[in-house]
């Protein structure tokens, strides 16, 4: 009896050796889990289907994902959800990209994942409550530019920033409110111009701030960066949307422009 009684002490250690190495070589297969889940978020959203992308990074209870999440939903929203859905998709979205903030503070794209999904909520609201969200807008997308100077979507949403005050209030009320500014938001598309240029998006906003600031006086340059826009490969889903997106923004001034034509006569 005591002779066996001798062997169990050592067959209970051998065992427990092995869960710890089983346990130690499982570890990287954790991380591998992870890193698939969010490559398969990113992938969902590179094929369009952002719904799905905004599930999977909300899974993942990370900043990363947090911020993938709002972004996919801030898209899915703006571009393809019913009327009646976009402002609960919106609220949801704006939720996601604070999670995202809290999660990590020194995320950039977080922030701007905030402005964005702030910027287009409010374009489901009245006047005056979308007009009480600006300075929300404008602190998220500076923080973002705080932390990545470089991040050319922040530049760019900063020149949207300006333009799209100034084209609504006339150059001295936003600046006097807001302290927006014309020559900030050309400004902030040139910078974003500069360290994007082969990006389908940035043509095309600044286009598109460029005829909220004045529609006739920017008319030739907007029209020469949304044949940019359309002239550059579309590398994503999202990057299709925006090409037929400025397609539709240079058939509409070539119409006003024929329609100012015709006035003429």
């Amino acid at each position: 009896m005591n002779s066996r009684n001798k062997h169990y002490p050592v067959n209970a250690a051998c065992l427990f050796f092995f869960c710890c190495l089983a346990f130690v070589y499982s570890l990287p297969l954790i991380g591998v889990a992870h890193a698939q889940t969010i490559n398969e978020a990113k992938a969902a959203y590179t094929q369009g289907r952002f719904a799905e992308s905004a599930r999977i990074g909300e899974s993942l209870g990370t900043s990363q994902g947090f911020t993938l999440s709002a972004k996919s939903l801030s898209v899915h929203a703006h571009y393809i959800a019913k009327e009646g859905e976009k402002k609960e998709l919106l609220e949801r979205a704006v939720t996601l990209a604070r999670k995202a903030v809290l999660s990590d503070p020194k995320n950039a794209d977080a922030h701007l994942q905030l402005a964005r999904a702030i910027g287009r909520r409010a374009e489901t609201v009245g006047v005056f409550e979308a007009a009480g969200e600006a300075e929300k807008i404008r602190e998220s997308t500076e923080n973002a530019l705080r932390i990545n100077p470089e991040l050319p979507a922040a530049h760019l949403s900063l020149g949207r920033w300006h333009s799209e005050l100034v084209g609504a209030m006339g150059s001295f009320v936003a600046r006097t409110v807001y302290g927006a500014r014309k020559k900030d938001a050309i400004a902030s598309f040139e910078r974003a111009l500069v360290l994007s240029p082969n990006t389908k998006d940035v043509p095309l906003q600044y286009a598109l701030g460029l005829l909220a600031l004045d529609s006739f006086q920017y008319r030739e340059k907007a029209r020469d960066l949304l044949m940019r826009s359309i002239g550059l490969p579309a590398k994503d889903a999202y990057e299709r949307i925006l090409h037929t997106e400025a397609v539709e923004a240079l058939n509409n001034l070539n119409e006003s422009e024929d329609d100012d034509d015709d006035d003429d006569f």
